[in-house]
């Protein structure tokens, strides 16, 4: 085996070096045409809808947890004994998956090359399902907290594995709309959460329905796992570093290529299998990546195109935006707008939609021309805001107007792309440990704006924020005009050889 490494190496080194030092700002930007793949639409739907069961008990979640903690706290309707909770204590049981991802991310780090993306994900259902489960039959407080934070945990690994095995197992041609497809599967979980939520919080103990839905979703996600077969990428990974036969785990990728891609495939698979083999022993190495590789060369210059996207998808105030939309929709004379669980589910409605436009077009358009056109509104909608709170309180219409503007922006650029960018940007040796990196920064940083919120909001005043997140959004701009590279069209190889 290390003969057929060497070999690989030095007859494919030079190509992989010449093509992967590219320097100055210009070179990233290439839009290199991509070789096309034979698939059946029918075979590429599973190893997608599967994994997005992840995304979209993450939604539900968000969803079902606004309308869980009225009826925790109604005296009437909690059907517990310890319904009068603290401040913090609600704040433990509303964020407690968010704490709960963050441990899963870190998790992630050093388990997911050695699970590979199909376990990971199945470890995810297990845990969602008992995460579920332990909050639905809580019996007091602690427990509660507890099933929410190993709920968290499953949303954390999901969250990490879902868009790598999507990734690495989706067509070329169809990567960018079925990672897209992902976000609108986390959106259509908030608004299946708000609605079974308004449905569910005028009875007795409520909260625990709501949170025992997740579990029969967290089943059939395990079982789609199950079924289906691992990512071949990562068995080819494991080849070159020598965690197995090579033959054996050669012909256990061809049998899961042809299974991913359906009749479609013909006799292509094995040579595809070979090509995809070369490329990654030409640009991988044959050890395990280490944690200081992550911060050098190609692997960093990815760390900081993902983490950075990332870190700018939520700190332009996405959840801060959010908070004000009941407000804003009351203020204009909207009916029943005082009700937030209505307004919710309208965003929700509004957001699949604009969602839905961005997967329609990703691989068509382009990455890039999405986050920079959705990029640019949301730098208006930001300064709308702010220029409302300020200067022009009797216009609500600027008010509703900007927020729209905001939410359906964002779904058309940093909600999909986010996540696309981060699943295809990493070199495979690194893309465990690099994705797992960036999910933290996600969800660190959506910690860090929600926490940070109300003391900033009493600091500054809203318009003041709002021009502050509009600032940043700026910032954010010139970081996807200079650093964020068209991957639209590439295999995963040909992103690493040309573009890092």
């Amino acid at each position: 085996m290390a003969d057929l490494e060497h070999h690989s190496l030095t007859s494919l080194g030079k190509v992989g070096k010449s093509s992967g030092e590219i320097d100055g700002m210009q070179d990233p930007l290439i839009d290199g045409a991509g070789s096309s793949e034979n698939y059946s639409v029918a075979a590429a739907i599973f190893p997608f809808l599967f994994p997005a069961f992840g995304g979209l008990l993450y939604g539900y979640d968000i969803g079902s947890t606004s309308c869980a903690i009225i009826s925790v706290e109604s005296s009437s309707l909690s059907g517990t004994s310890w319904y009068d909770l603290s401040s913090v204590q609600i704040g433990l049981v509303t964020s407690g998956s968010l704490y709960g991802a963050l441990i899963g991310s870190v998790l992630a780090f050093n388990i997911a090359d050695f699970l590979g993306r199909r376990r990971e994900l199945i470890l995810a259902a297990l845990l969602y399902l008992v995460g579920a489960l332990v909050t639905a039959v809580a019996p007091n407080f602690i427990i509660m907290v507890i099933g929410r934070f190993v709920f968290g945990i499953g949303i954390g690994l999901a969250m990490h594995a879902a868009p790598m095995y999507i990734a690495e197992t989706a067509p070329a041609q169809i990567r960018g709309r079925l990672i897209s497809l992902k976000e609108f599967f986390i959106v259509l979980g908030m608004v299946v959460g708000y609605t079974v939520g308004s449905l569910l919080v005028d009875i007795v103990a409520g909260w625990r329905y709501m949170y025992g839905v997740s579990s029969p979703l967290s089943i059939i996600m395990g079982i789609g796992m199950w079924w289906l077969p691992p990512s071949p990428r990562w068995l080819l990974l494991c080849a070159i570093q020598g965690k197995g036969n090579v033959q054996d785990l050669k012909e256990h990728a061809i049998c899961c290529l042809c299974r991913l891609r359906g009749p479609a495939i013909g006799d292509s698979a094995p040579a595809q299998v070979d090509e995809i083999l070369d490329e990654l022993s030409s640009t991988q190495g044959t050890k395990e990546a280490s944690l200081g590789e992550i911060f050098h060369g190609k692997c960093l210059k990815a760390l900081i195109i993902g983490a950075g996207l990332v870190l700018f998808q939520q700190i332009t105030g996405q959840p801060s935006v959010l908070y004000y939309a009941a407000s804003i929709f009351e203020s204009a004379g909207f009916s029943g707008a005082s009700n937030a669980t209505r307004v919710s589910i309208l965003l929700g409605l509004f957001k699949l939609i604009m969602t839905a436009m961005a997967v329609l077009v990703v691989d068509k358009v382009g990455r890039r021309p999405l986050l920079l056109g959705g990029v640019s509104g949301i730098v208006i909608s930001l300064f709308l805001l702010g220029s409302y709170y300020i200067y022009l309180g009797d216009a609500p219409v600027v008010a509703v107007v900007a927020l729209l503007l905001y939410v359906g922006c964002y779904q058309l650029s940093f909600g999909p792309i986010g996540w696309l960018m981060i699943s295809e940007i990493f070199p495979l040796r690194m893309r465990g440990r690099g994705l797992s990196i960036a999910v933290l920064v996600n969800f660190g940083a959506n910690a860090l704006v929600t926490f940070s919120f109300s003391p900033l909001k009493a600091l500054l005043g809203s318009g003041v924020l709002f021009y502050g997140f509009g600032v940043i959004a700026v910032l954010s701009l010139l970081f996807i005009f200079f650093f964020i590279p068209e991957t639209k069209g590439l295999t995963l190889e040909e992103i690493e050889a040309k573009l890092l």
